[in-house]
C-alpha cells in the first residue's frame, strides 16, 4: 500500500487525495477502492440509477475493468480541496469490449479523504 504522511494519526485531505490519484494512475484501481471508499458509497454512471454500497460498487468496478480490452490513458485534470471535502476531475480513454472506444470525464467528490456520495 502507498505511504501517506500522517500527523497525530491523520493525513491531510490533499495527501489522501494525492495518494488515491497516484494509486489509480498506477493501475491499482481496486486496491484504491478498498482503501479509500466508504462502506456506504453511492456511485452513479450518467443516466443509470445509482449503485448503493461498497459491495455492489466493487462488483460493478470489477466488471467494468474486466471488460476493458485496451486502456490508453488516465489523467487528473483538476483537483479541489477544502475543509474535509475534495473533488477530482478525471479524463479516461479506453476501449470496452461491449461499448467500444470510450472517452470520459469524471468528477469524483470526497469527504474526509474518502470517496463518498
Amino acid at each position: 500500500m502507498s505511504d501517506v504522511a500522517v500527523v497525530d494519526g491523520v493525513a491531510s485531505i490533499k495527501e489522501l487525495v494525492d495518494d488515491l490519484n497516484s494509486m489509480i494512475l498506477e493501475g491499482r484501481v481496486l486496491e484504491a477502492f478498498e482503501k479509500y471508499y466508504y462502506q456506504d458509497v453511492v456511485m452513479q454512471e450518467n443516466e443509470l440509477p445509482p449503485t448503493f454500497g461498497k459491495s455492489a460498487n466493487r462488483a460493478r468496478e470489477k466488471g467494468f475493468l474486466a471488460a476493458l480490452s485496451e486502456f490508453k490513458k488516465a489523467e487528473v485534470k483538476a483537483v479541489a480541496v477544502g475543509d474535509d471535502v475534495s473533488m477530482v476531475e478525471w479524463y479516461f480513454d479506453y476501449t470496452h469490449k461491449d461499448w467500444g472506444r470510450g472517452k470520459s470525464s469524471i468528477r469524483s467528490p470526497c469527504r474526509g479523504g474518502r470517496t463518498a456520495r
